[in-house]
């Protein structure tokens, strides 16, 4: 087994003499919500073992070396509402790699308008909800007068709604859309805007619930809740590098290429965790793993009804990567209508490329497209983003290659919710985290943070550890003003707070 070399934190099992002999947690899974489940129980006192298949940590947001370049599977970005990332961040000193923008501005190019290729803008002010959006609204050129009154109006309505509520889950978001006016324009060019992104489904493929969520967080709850953050550096170096150095010092024993082959009851009533070669006792496990392979690591009983987690679909996320020999791309990003282009980010400073740029195109909810050969993709996206982008007319290609995630993500349909289990199962001491539990959220990083902490939350009850008061610091951070906007509304806050984007714009 690989191992993690061991350090101390305050807190951790060195400082307060938990040691060998104590409790001892075994979590399995190094994506992020097993690094951070990982991470939570050893700054509480407890012994860890962390498994990861994998040669690395990160799940699926990572890096890998193409030639001289560091390339992101895909690209992730997070909002300033994402406290529980904002809080990884931080418990790994990794915020000054990933910051946010000051205010939400992303500029939106329409190339399908009969007077030619257009530029809107979707910018905040520093103006309470839902003031915060209006003057963007009011100009944004994508949509007509109508729409964007009818589109006001729709937000109204959105803002009422409880995105727990179980009936929400059972609806679609496009029905409820069309319901409330809202034309097949403004659809395009502002509700799948930000909902494919977010959700990884279009409007009439989404859980009304966890649309509510998404719209409701992000842009219905504080001025400055979709604010957007994103890694200025290889994802590797904040999710592999810098969690593991996190891990070593709070005194996790980190197993790379090491698999969890089951899960079973000991006769004193603690766990054995089998890997090849070795059986690891444990006080708790945590099986921090897509929702198959916990279905198959789970014992019997532990839930009522595990067949329920091969029910939970999931969702393709394509990217494709293009590298220029020159600048073509004057924006971090941009979103894009009339093309099948969605979102393109300049990861040329991020990637150690040295001439030229490198442009990411992030496409969600690409089950059209995630087995296409490169050569098709090829012919089908760069005359598009001569279309979208026109520096690129003059420009040579020097690389173009794609990454795929069939299963990037859970599938948000309706009915979803009753498929996604809480932290807790049946059997004592142990615990499930993953994007795909019952977070409330739909599968970001966010929501992989948060399944993290309310696993370890449940853990630590359990084995009768306090949790370490950092913990929960990030709930504290829904009260914090953006730079420059000044004190929050009165009794305003992010609900719950945090949508985070992966994967698309996830």
């Amino acid at each position: 087994m690989t191992h993690g070399t061991h350090g101390t934190r305050s807190g951790g099992p060195a400082a307060d003499g938990t040691g060998p002999g104590g409790r001892h947690a075994v979590v399995v899974g190094g994506g992020l919500a097993g690094v951070t489940a990982a991470l939570a129980l050893a700054d509480a006192g407890v012994r860890v073992t962390l498994l990861e298949g994998r040669p690395r940590l990160g799940g699926l947001a990572f890096s890998f070396r193409r030639g001289d370049l560091t390339v992101d599977n895909g690209q992730h970005v997070y909002l300033r509402c994402c406290t529980a990332y904002r809080w990884f961040l931080d418990r790994i000193d990794g915020a000054a790699l990933a910051p946010l923008q000051d205010r939400l501005d992303v500029p939106v190019v329409d190339v399908a308008r009969p007077a030619g290729r257009r530029l809107g803008r979707l910018r905040r002010d520093a103006l309470p909800v839902p003031l915060h959006l209006g003057r963007s609204l009011a100009t944004y050129p994508h949509l007509t007068l109508a729409d964007r009154a009818r589109v006001g109006r729709a937000a109204l309505a959105l803002q009422g709604l409880d995105p727990a509520d179980p009936a929400l889950d059972a609806q679609d978001f496009g029905s409820w859309l069309a319901a409330h006016g809202q034309s097949r324009r403004a659809v395009e060019a502002l509700w799948n805007l930000v909902g494919v992104a977010t959700l990884n489904a279009v409007a009439g493929d989404a859980s009304l619930g966890l649309a509510a969520m998404v719209f409701k967080t992000g842009l219905l709850s504080d001025p400055g809740a979709a604010d957007i953050g994103w890694a200025h550096v290889p994802l590797g170096d904040l999710h592999d590098r810098l969690a593991r150095e996190a891990l070593d010092a709070a005194g996790v024993r980190v197993a790379l290429r090491t698999r969890a082959t089951a899960v079973s009851r000991r006769g004193d009533g603690r766990w054995d965790v089998g890997v090849p070669g070795e059986r690891l006792a444990a006080d708790a496990v945590v099986l921090a793993v897509p929702q198959r392979e916990a279905h198959g690591l789970l014992p019997a009983g532990a839930l009522d009804a595990p067949e329920r987690l091969l029910e939970i679909g999931t969702a393709p996320i394509l990217n494709v990567h293009v590298v220029y020999d020159r600048k073509v791309l004057a924006h971090p990003f941009l979103a894009a209508l009339g093309t099948p282009v969605q979102w393109v980010f300049d990861r040329t400073d991020a990637s150690g490329l040295r001439d030229g740029q490198y442009l990411a195109l992030s496409q969600s909810a690409a089950q059209d497209e995630i087995d296409a050969p490169v050569a098709v993709l090829r012919e089908r996206y760069l005359p598009e983003l001569e279309r979208l982008l026109p520096l690129t007319r003059g420009a040579a290609v020097k690389d173009f290659f794609v990454t795929r995630e069939r299963t990037a993500t859970f599938a948000p349909a309706p009915g979803v919710g009753r498929l996604r289990p809480g932290a807790r199962t049946k059997a004592s001491g142990l615990y499930l985290a993953g994007a795909w539990t019952a977070t409330g959220w739909p599968a970001t990083m966010e929501s992989a943070v948060r399944s993290g902490v309310g696993a370890a939350d449940a853990a630590l009850s359990a084995l009768g550890r306090p949790r370490p008061r950092h913990l929960f610091a990030f709930e504290e951070t829904a009260h914090r003003p953006a730079p420059g906007d000044g004190p929050r509304t009165p009794g305003r806050r992010p609900e719950g707070a945090g949508v985070s984007l992966r994967g698309g714009l996830r």
